[in-house]
């Protein structure tokens, strides 16, 4: 066989190295890897080189950690001569391509995606996939208005894509929509479960001046003020805070809405109220509120009585709050109860004058009955001869003339 001559050697290996274009995909193998670059040996004359910047859109990443000597990629060709010998390549651009065919297919799918956001702007969030960017604007990023969205900031989230216009570098995500259906199933499933007079267990979600909206799991329920205990509550913010768990009765549903209590039957005060707070019983009181005509009395947590202003003492009162106070504690005397409309009439004049049933016995114990003779005279005030008293007490004999 005869050998080639020097010029036919490097006419074999020039015809025998590939040439490549702009816009071409190439394939190569990984033999070095800097901070700012890779370089890939895609067989050709000259080396590939992707620069960091057209790796990834994360400047966090590093090129180090994630690419190493002997990988396999895949890259797509930006000049095939820099000037300086190399042909310049793109990684990510390729993974956009990609990318954006993968995301039209879960726009037309409505599939579901599961990401990270890479970036919080100021007018919503943005999430990375297969190196395209999907934008989530703020409107869409949960089913509740939320000012701060810096907690997602390298989040893992799930959206939908409800936009798709490439050409407009339009990609928009949605993960309302989601939250919406899942929150919609949700409460169908409570729905379904729940019943009037039912106690279920339900998380605080907020606290408004008029109640709480306790999160049932699938739906909130309304726990009103007037709801919140048998007796009075002034601020349900010193009550309830969010996040507090409790357990609340189902009073009412109607349509999606959802009425609670803490009102539980078996608590209910005016169970035991006829034999505690029974006419003629003495009780004590604290002063709940006061208008012009009386004051109410809190006898116990949700049994209130009235106490007149004509009730209040022996001397004239023109108003209650000339000689009473809001939470000052009374002690009255229980003129009329009316289980029936649960009403119980007050008065403290009747006992003020009143000596205590043990004071009375007391003084009475204290009294010795005199036995002399001329007692009777000063207990009834008519004298009676001792003789004919003695006749009148004396007992007849058995037998005698005048018994027969």
């Amino acid at each position: 066989m005869s050998e080639k001559t020097f010029d036919e050697l490097l006419a074999d290996q020039e015809n025998s190295v590939k040439t490549i274009r702009n816009g071409e995909i190439v394939s190569g193998e990984v033999f070095s890897v800097t901070d700012d670059e890779i370089i890939l040996n895609i067989g050709t004359k000259a080396d590939g080189v992707i620069s960091k910047n057209e790796y990834t859109n994360d400047s966090s990443v590093v090129l180090t950690e994630v690419v190493h000597p002997g990988d396999k990629m895949e890259a797509k060709v930006l000049k095939v001569n820099d000037g300086e010998g190399q042909v310049v390549l793109t990684y990510k651009r390729l993974a956009a391509e990609k990318g954006n065919k993968r995301l039209e297919e879960a726009f037309n799918n409505e599939e579901v995606l599961r990401a990270p956001v890479s970036q919080v702007l100021e007018g919503g969030i943005c999430a990375n996939v297969e190196e395209t960017r999907v934008f989530i604007p703020a409107s869409l990023v949960s089913d509740t208005f939320e000012k701060d969205l810096t907690k997602y900031a390298g989040k893992e989230i799930e959206f939908v894509i409800t936009e798709f216009n490439p050409r407009r570098h339009r990609i928009i995500g949605n993960r309302k929509k989601l939250l919406l259906a899942e929150k919609a199933q949700k409460q169908k499933e409570l729905m379904e479960r729940i019943h009037i007079g039912d106690r279920v267990d339900g998380v605080v979600k907020n606290v408004t001046d008029f109640g709480a909206f306790i999160d049932l799991g699938g739906a909130d329920g309304l726990l009103h003020i007037s709801e919140m205990s048998w007796g009075r509550v002034e601020n349900p913010k010193k009550v309830f805070s969010v996040g507090q768990e409790c357990t609340v009765l189902i009073k009412d549903i109607n349509g999606e809405k959802i009425a609670l209590s803490l009102k539980f039957p078996e608590e209910n005060p005016w169970l035991n109220a006829a034999e505690k707070f029974a006419a003629g019983n003495i009780v004590t009181g604290r002063i709940a509120r006061m208008t012009d005509f009386g004051a109410f009395v809190e006898l116990a947590p949700g049994v209130d009585a009235l106490l007149h202003v004509s009730q209040i003492s022996k001397e004239h009162v023109a108003k209650p709050s000339d000689v009473l106070s809001i939470g000052q504690i009374i002690q009255a005397k229980v003129v009329e109860f009316n289980g029936e409309d649960r009403k119980i009439s007050l008065s403290m004049k009747v006992i003020e004058s009143q000596p205590p049933v043990q004071e009375e016995e007391e003084a009475y114990s204290d009294v010795d009955i005199p036995e002399e003779e001329g007692y009777e005279e000063e207990a009834y005030g008519e004298e009676i001869p001792e003789e004919e008293a003695y006749q009148e007490e004396a007992p007849y004999e058995e037998g005698s003339d005048e018994e027969a």
